[in-house]
């Protein structure tokens, strides 16, 4: 069984805030085919679904972002599992909007769900980090994250979420380049993947190769004295035919 835990806070008032975009992959995964509705376990609320033979548990813990990490390490040592068989997906303030990028293990960078996480479960879970976008200064931070998603987000927010979904067999298998690359394939994010950059243009044809001597004389025939008895030699041998 794999853990798909989405980080957010509960209740209708967080449900578009930047900081609860753990919570919408995770309800956009919920939607495929083969999940079943959300219901309450593990102070979470979770829905089971099998993804290419996996098991697979969606949790949006409710004990809010701080103790994100009490609802799943419960529901991990309930089903015997370990870190590795987690996957941890929320708002990252360091990537520009729209980007995604998985790590195993790593610092919590400030993010008190994931300092829950590592306290309840170890460090060595997978994080699938979402970008937000920094607002720019460390005091406007607190109203970005708990902040609605604007107007304008909403086209690459849903682009992100739905690749995420439609590529979920991927994580579930551990295949954490392939996600990746379909993702940065759908958002337009050449940055993950060196085979999605243009390639380069064709270098043109050299010309033929010339003495250095033919360079010199830049393609003219050879220079012939005007008058006097070596011009009339050379004429005769340089010169055109017929004269």
């Amino acid at each position: 069984m794999i853990i798909i835990a989405g980080l957010g806070n509960p209740g209708s008032q967080y449900r578009g805030n930047r900081h609860n975009i753990g919570f919408m992959a995770v309800d956009a995964i919920q939607r495929l085919p083969g999940f079943g509705s959300w219901s309450k376990k593990f102070r979470a609320e979770i829905s089971e679904g099998d993804i290419d033979g996996e098991k697979v548990l969606l949790m949006k813990p409710q004990t809010f972002m701080n103790l994100s990490g009490e609802a799943v390490g419960e529901a991990m040592r309930f089903y015997k599992l370990g870190p590795q068989n987690i996957v941890a997906v929320y708002d990252e303030l360091d990537l520009p909007p729209g980007k995604a990028r998985i790590k195993t293990g790593g610092g919590h960078g400030g993010h008190n769900g994931v300092k829950s996480l590592d306290a309840h479960c170890g460090k060595d879970y997978r994080r699938l980090r979402l970008g937000i976008g920094h607002p720019g200064s460390k005091e406007l931070v607190h109203n970005h994250v708990l902040g609605d998603f604007a107007k304008a987000d909403q086209a690459w927010l849903e682009t992100l979420l739905d690749a995420i979904a439609a590529n979920i067999g991927h994580l579930v298998k551990g295949e954490d380049s392939q996600l990746m690359n379909k993702i940065a394939l759908a958002t337009g994010d050449q940055s993950a993947d060196a085979t999605t950059k243009p390639a380069k243009a064709p270098k043109p044809p050299k010309p033929a190769s010339q003495s250095h001597i033919h360079q010199a004389r830049g393609n003219r025939g050879p220079a012939l004295p005007a008058s006097g008895p070596m011009a009339d030699m050379l004429k005769k041998m340089f010169g055109p035919k017929g004269e």
